[in-house]
């Protein structure tokens, strides 16, 4: 009878189910069936042998994960920076979603839409190359500011301390801009009747955003942390690697699992290990996501992801 009924909805539905073959094929092949090569995270991985053909080793490969001080440097390093975007990037997006949500001009909330945005798309090369312009030694800091003003050239590419702030400046500047216009779309998406009664009350604009605006908001925020936490262990390559220009007197503030990872790769050439960095960062994600849900779940059911 369900079978019947599925067929029937098929051949009634057949145009939107061609129109979900083509992404879901692709969801298929992109996604699910490489996931396969996770096995070479417990193998001795050799070219001559293969995937199936190399022989099984265990848990080898992650030891060195948690053996050497520069893997606990870069993972302490990877959860710190995360952490902090996280908070910067929603604290600072939705200011701004809430700040153009405001502005009674159309075309310059538009031109400050753009303007935030552009940078997102944005490769870390050109990224880079705008920072060495700004902090290079004859860069414009050094030049139009600092030496103008009396003051002594910084070297910032060899200050390792610096890259503490350096590094969430660029990521806010590059990301803000993506979540202010999610943020925004979920303000436009209030119905402006709360609004309206709350003008009528005597509510003042500051009470209206804190009683209204932020409350209906929460879902999307909520959504938007869990996302963020699922990638705590995942960090930007292009903006720890390319950025400081992969320098090494910055790696012990720029380390991150994936660099660190990568210049493994590079001097030992073991696959397995990189392999098994990923599958760790996966897993680990997927349960940061589950108990992240779980908890939001336990404080508010209704804005649970699941």
């Amino acid at each position: 009878m369900m079978s019947s009924q599925f067929l029937r909805n098929i051949v009634k539905y057949r145009a939107l189910f061609l129109m979900l073959l083509l992404p879901l094929s692709v969801l298929i092949f992109n996604n699910y069936i490489p996931m396969f090569g996770v096995i070479v995270a417990f193998k001795n991985y050799n070219f001559a042998d293969g995937i199936l053909g190399s022989p099984w080793q265990g848990l080898e490969n992650f030891k060195y994960l948690f053996q050497t001080e520069d893997a606990w440097i870069a993972t302490r390093n990877t959860v710190l920076y995360n952490l902090l975007f996280i908070v910067m990037t929603t604290v600072v997006a939705i200011f701004l979603a809430i700040a153009l949500n405001e502005l009674r001009s159309t075309k310059l909330s538009r031109m400050f839409q753009s303007v935030l945005l552009f940078p997102y798309f944005l490769s870390f090369v050109v990224v880079s190359y705008l920072a060495y312009a700004f902090l290079g030694g004859n860069g414009y800091i050094n030049k139009a500011i600092l030496e103008p003003m009396g003051l002594s050239s910084i070297s910032w590419y060899t200050e390792a301390k610096d890259w503490i702030f350096i590094l969430p400046l660029v990521n806010i500047w590059k990301n803000v801009g993506y979540g202010m216009v999610v943020y925004l779309a979920g303000i436009v998406g209030i119905d402006h009747e709360y609004y309206e009664a709350a003008v009528i009350d005597g509510a003042t604009k500051w009470q209206q955003i804190r009683r209204i605006t932020l409350p209906l908001m929460l879902p999307v925020i909520i959504v938007m942390v869990i996302l963020q936490v699922g990638r705590i262990f995942n960090a930007d390559f292009g903006l720890f690697f390319q950025v400081p220009l992969n320098t090494g007197a910055l790696y012990p503030t720029t380390n991150v699992i994936d660099t660190f990872v990568y210049r493994s790769l590079l001097i030992s050439g073991n696959v397995g290990m990189s392999a098994a960095a990923g599958f760790y960062q996966a897993v680990i994600g997927l349960v940061l996501v589950l108990a992240t849900n779980l908890i939001v779940r336990r404080v508010s059911r209704e804005n649970a992801l699941f």
